[in-house]
Formats: C-alpha cells, sequence, structure tokens
C-alpha cells in the first residue's frame, strides 16, 4: 500500500466537486499530507463504487459449456473487468434454481467455494449472495448450514416460475431450450415446473420457518422483483428487508415506508427504462425511492448511470454518486467506505474528467486498475 497524496485533482465530497488534496497512509485516507504528491490535474476523485448484486461475473466463469474448468482463473478475469469499471466492492450473484445448468445448486457449490477461496488472493473485495428460486423446498432443510459452508451473508428470494401458464398446463416459451441447457429432458423439465407449481401452497408458511432460521444466523436478506404492497409487507414480516428491483411504485414505497432500503438495476438508468415493462428506474430516483443502484448484469452501468443521473439534472453528482457508493455500502454495512473522509477506506476510482472513462483504481489504498496517461503520473521519479 502506497502512502500517497493527490493534488489538483475534482475531489467529490458531500457537498461536490471541489479541487482539494487528498491523502492516504496504510490503506486509509488520512488528513493533512502523507507520502509523495501526484499531480491529478485533469482527473475527477471519486469515492469507490459498491455494487451491490451483480452477475456479469457468469461470463468469465462459463464463456461456453464445459469450456472454463478453473473457476479461479475465471475469478480473476472478472476483477480485471470489475476493476476497470471503478467496481472496488461487488457482491456476485449466484442463482440457486430449478432451472439448473449455471444456476444450478452443483454449480453454485463450485462458485461460492471458489470465491471464498480465491478473494483473499485478490485486491476487489469481492462478496458472494446467493439468490435462492423459493419453490426449491427439497433444500429448505439443508440451505442454512449451506450458506454457512459457501461463506455467503446475503441472500435473496426469487420465484421466476411462469405459475400463470403452468395453472393452465402451457408450456412456457423458450422452456425447450432452458431444458437443453439445464441438459434434461424438456417433457422432464416441464414435468418438474409442473411439480414445483403444484407445491406453491406450502411455501409461505416454510419460507417463514427458513427465514426465522437464517435471521438467527445474521444473514442479511432481500426479496427480488416485488410487484405490490403487500407482497413487500410480507417479505418486511419475516425479515426480509432489502428490496432488490421492485417492479411496480407501489412496491417501492411500500418498501420505503417500512425503512426498507431500494436497490435498483442501474441498467434502467442508461437503457431510459426497464427492458421488460416494469416501472422506471428513472422514475422512483425522481421521487426519492431509491438507495442503490447495482450493476444487474453490466459492470459499467453503475457508473455511466450516475453520470447520467448528473448530466441530466435529475440529481447533482454527489447526490448521483451516493447511490453506487455510500448508498449501497450503507444497505450491506459497511461503515468503513462509501465517502473520501479521513479514516474511511482508501477505494477510490479516478476518471479522467474530459472522457469520465475509468483511469485508475485504488481498493484500501493497492491498485486494482491503472491505465493510460495516468501511469505516468504515478510512476514519475
Amino acid at each position: 500500500m502506497a502512502d500517497l497524496r493527490f493534488q489538483g485533482g475534482q475531489v467529490l465530497r458531500r457537498e461536490g466537486l471541489c479541487v482539494d488534496d487528498l491523502s492516504l497512509s496504510g490503506g486509509v485516507l488520512v488528513e493533512g499530507a502523507a507520502g509523495r504528491s501526484v499531480n491529478l490535474d485533469g482527473y475527477l476523485v471519486l469515492p469507490g463504487i459498491v455494487d451491490l448484486h451483480g452477475d456479469g461475473f457468469e461470463r468469465h466463469l462459463a464463456p461456453r459449456r464445459g469450456a472454463m474448468k478453473q473457476m479461479a482463473e475465471g475469478l480473476v478475469a472478472a476483477e480485471a473487468e470489475l476493476a476497470g469499471n471503478g467496481i472496488t466492492t461487488a457482491v456476485l450473484a449466484q442463482f440457486v434454481s430449478w432451472e439448473g445448468g449455471l444456476r444450478g445448486l452443483a454449480f453454485a457449490d463450485q462458485v461460492f467455494g471458489a470465491i471464498r477461496d480465491v478473494r483473499p488472493s485478490l485486491v476487489t473485495d469481492l462478496r458472494a449472495q446467493l439468490r435462492f428460486e423459493t419453490h426449491l423446498l427439497d433444500l429448505y432443510d439443508s440451505l442454512p448450514s449451506r450458506v454457512d459452508a459457501w461463506g455467503v451473508d446475503y441472500v435473496v428470494f426469487n420465484d421466476h416460475l411462469p405459475h400463470r401458464r403452468l395453472s393452465e398446463g402451457r408450456k412456457p416459451p423458450r422452456m425447450v431450450g432452458q431444458a437443453l441447457k439445464a441438459g434434461r429432458n424438456p417433457d422432464d423439465h416441464f414435468a418438474m415446473m409442473q411439480k414445483l407449481h403444484a407445491q406453491s401452497d406450502m411455501i409461505p408458511e416454510a419460507l417463514d420457518a427458513l427465514c426465522a432460521q437464517l435471521s438467527e444466523q445474521g444473514m442479511r436478506m432481500g426479496s427480488h422483483d416485488d410487484a405490490s404492497r403487500e407482497q413487500r409487507k410480507i417479505w418486511h414480516d419475516r425479515g426480509v428487508l432489502i428490496a432488490e428491483f421492485p417492479e411496480t411504485l407501489e412496491a417501492a414505497e411500500a418498501a420505503k415506508a417500512s425503512g426498507d432500503p431500494v436497490v435498483l438495476g442501474a441498467p434502467n438508468v442508461v437503457r431510459g427504462g426497464s427492458h421488460n415493462g416494469n416501472v422506471s428506474a428513472l422514475e422512483l430516483i425522481s421521487m426519492g425511492l431509491c438507495d442503490a443502484l447495482a450493476s444487474d448484469y453490466h459492470y459499467p452501468s453503475p457508473r455511466r448511470a450516475a453520470l447520467m443521473l448528473q448530466k441530466s439534472g435529475v440529481a447533482s453528482l454527489a447526490e448521483s454518486w451516493r447511490l453506487i457508493s455510500e448508498g449501497p455500502a450503507q444497505v450491506l454495512g459497511l461503515t468503513d467506505r462509501g465517502t473520501l473522509t479521513p479514516g474511511r477506506r482508501a477505494d477510490i476510482v479516478i476518471l479522467d474528467a474530459a472522457t469520465h472513462r475509468v483511469a485508475a483504481t485504488l481498493v484500501a489504498g493497492r491498485f486494482s486498475h491503472l491505465s493510460g496517461e495516468i501511469a505516468d503520473r504515478f510512476f514519475a521519479a
């Protein structure tokens, strides 16, 4: 870890950008001068991005079926992408789903084991999130011990079964391809989906018990794609206190009314709306109904979303950047990062002021990314 003093750059403070010095020593931001000075004129110095839900790492772990045998190498490649996009803390969201294949239990076991084993050797702070499909009743008894062994401290509940079609006895679109990807006979796959759907009446009581047990373990829990006020209340009453990607305005309002943080997808902001017709993230942000933005499936999107919100006048840069730094850090209970305040970790992203490209990323004072002209300034004699 270098002791450095950044000078001449535009540093993002709570009140906004200002030309200011920023010093770090021993991986922590400090008052006054520390170490060698580096001229950052022409650059923006911002808090590192905290991404609390992203599955973009999947393409590195399994670019083609059976092509990646060493998951550790895939995670190293994923870290390079994260760092190149200014992400200093990354929550990797891995499914355990009836869909099987890359979302099946066996693959998830490998992924979580790899994250647990590889993360100490990486610079970026990698963390694991389990996305659990609620209708997998056979796994309820073993899930608390599994998440403990995996080192997972964040569970999000999903239900992606196409219940309406299943109740009508109709096969969902793209089901055959989904089955073949999982290595299943399509008829067997459809029969399994019907069986899971038939258990729907048993799920609420089972979830009550499971959530109570996970809560006793200190698990952070969230629900995914809440569609109504009633649905969010049910999850809140179970101790599932994070609302990930609510689909409607009323669900987001219900979360905020209960004091539950709302996490939205940064790609929704960048695209200008949801790709599947849900409520616009921009609308919710404008109404003060967003606590954090997450990469979802695209790691460049948090940075781009924050800059777009500032450029469009929806929020100041301090306000928009908070949605990808201090806001998600608070959702995760990480009080040591998220702002450029003395005493906090030196998690920093440096952007070219003209292009807004990521020039450098530091995690606890260590470089995870350094590229282009700015490298000459750091290595100058």
